[in-house]
């Protein structure tokens, strides 16, 4: 491998295009149950908005397209994911060969994507909007470094549209565009890009794209931002100093979290070396840096102003994902010989590429071993098949989204509503011969009652009363978990209610 990358650098990226692929082929072998933005693709699915909550619609388009091409599966929910990251991976290490003289170190760099937890193990965990943005950054850091090079209408023109994906991918990515920006005009090398007149084309591209939802969003801005916002700003905290302490604190751990690995496996590839590089660099440092430091910034202004609090390290995605790249623009300035980086950086990131999907089969199929049952392990197909043998409900109203998606899944003809969700309110007949059905988890021990938000969603939709509700709960056990008669600890609960229209008259 490493003799093929030294000959054909450029032949990184069948390695990394076989590495997705053992990722779709090990996601087919594990239970088709779904983790939560798997579910939450397949459940929105069921109707095309130009909005659907707190999160942008583009992962949303993209999954339903190919939904409505290939059929709802595990395939599709998994190439889609696949082929995403690829062409994250793809345009990142493009923009390092562009870059980068010494094509060893664009190796490195695009490898070094893998050496972040959140990108490399997260985000083929369970992400979907996540795995968006990071597509959406690193088109948008190739089309302006290929505009910078070759200031060309049509490049402007696609540097807006990376801008507009960007924005409808996640709504924290426009810090990026804007930071670039602010980076540029404070560089004397990099200012007259601002000031050309093809900008304009920039900004209408990236309108076009980003105007259908930013109309829902003008109807629909406390859907938007107040699940984001609750999340940043819940605080137990009396005080403006303590919220804007905890929040620096916050943003602190997110930063090492998200960089950290990277960084120490830098230093360990090219030594005390890497630390004297950092007094090298050249426009493209400069760019990267001031970007990366006027994200911060506005981070900074967001906990001492806006009371945010609780910062994610994979918010700080797009911000912090030139990182390996720009270790690697450092090494070069500084004349780092990267023959030994370029050999061990092969090496971890082989060790990552049978990590990770290693890691994600594990830690399903070997749940009854550590005793710690994951969301694939839980056994809605089993649920559904003992359900449906009474009646084929003619619509599914679940407790929460994630439910709702998973039903969906397994039952495609029936409509499924969630009582969280008010966006999708289908209507339908509902009849003696094919009544609604009330789905929820239930608690170990409970007296199986429909939790309120459910029953609240049945009223609406029914016009029933609780007295009118017959809750049941069942029992089932989890996938790969043993079943031993007569002990509960390896089964999943769930309550179930179907509901009868009156007799007339």
């Amino acid at each position: 491998m490493i003799g093929l990358l030294t000959r054909r650098p450029t032949a990184v990226f069948l390695l990394i295009a076989g590495y997705f692929l053992l990722n779709v082929i090990v996601r087919l072998f594990l239970p088709h149950s779904l983790e939560l933005d798997e579910a939450e693709q397949v459940f929105l699915s069921q109707w095309l908005a130009l909005g659907y909550g707190p999160q942008p619609p583009f992962y949303n388009w993209l999954q339903q397209g190919i939904f409505s091409i290939f059929g709802t599966s595990v395939a599709t929910l998994s190439i889609v994911k696949n082929l995403v990251l690829f062409l994250s991976y793809f345009f990142y290490g493009l923009t390092a060969f562009k870059l980068l003289s010494d094509k060893r170190l664009a190796v490195i760099a695009a490898l070094g994507l893998l050496t972040i937890p959140q990108i490399s193990f997260e985000a083929q965990r369970d992400l979907a909007h996540t795995v968006a943005v990071i597509f959406s950054s690193s088109l948008f850091f190739y089309m302006l470094v290929s505009t910078i090079q070759r200031p060309t209408a049509a490049f402007y023109a696609l540097t807006g549209l990376a801008i507009g994906i960007g924005a409808i991918s996640k709504y924290n990515f426009v810090l990026v565009p804007a930071a670039a920006l602010l980076a540029m005009l404070c560089d004397p090398d990099l200012r007259r890009f601002v000031f050309d007149r093809r900008l304009v084309l920039t900004i209408i591209v990236a309108a076009i794209v980003i105007l259908p939802h930013g109309f829902w969003i003008l109807d629909n801005l406390r859907s938007a931002t107040e699940s984001t916002l609750g999340k940043m700003t819940e605080s137990d905290n009396d005080s403006d100093l303590l919220e804007a302490l905890d929040g620096g604190l916050s943003l602190l751990l997110a930063v090492l979290g998200f960089s950290a690995l990277t960084a120490l496996i830098f230093l360990g590839l090219f030594g005390k070396a890497m630390l004297s590089a950092f007094k090298a660099g050249n426009i493209w440092t400069r760019l990267i840096e001031r970007t990366i430091l006027f994200c911060l910034a506005a981070v900074i202004l967001m906990i001492v102003f806006g009371g945010a609090e609780h910062i994610k390290d994979r918010w700080l995605a797009p911000m912090l994902l030139p990182l390996p790249l720009y270790l690697c623009l450092k090494a070069e300035a500084a004349g780092l010989e990267p023959k030994r980086a370029f050999r061990g950086m092969i090496t971890i990131a082989a060790g990552i590429m049978l990590a990770v999907p290693a890691v994600l089969y594990g830690r399903v199929t070997f749940a009854p071993v550590t005793g710690v049952y994951k969301k694939l392990n839980v056994p809605y197909a089993a649920l559904i098949t003992t359900v449906s043998a009474q009646a084929i409900p003619s619509i599914i109203i679940a407790e929460d989204d994630h439910l709702a998606g998973n039903l969906r899944f397994q039952l495609p003809s029936v409509p499924v509503q969630s009582a969280r969700h008010r966006g999708y309110e289908p209507e339908v007949t509902w009849t003696t011969g094919r009544p609604g059905l009330l789905i929820w988890r239930a608690e170990k021990n409970d007296d199986v009652s429909v939790p309120s938000e459910l029953m609240e969603a049945a009223q609406r939709r029914f016009a029933v009363v609780r007295s009118d509700i017959e809750p049941k709960k069942i029992s089932i056990p989890y996938i790969f978990g043993p079943y031993v008669r007569g002990t509960d600890g390896d089964r999943y609960d769930f309550g179930y209610a179907w509901v009868y229209p009156k007799a007339s008259g």
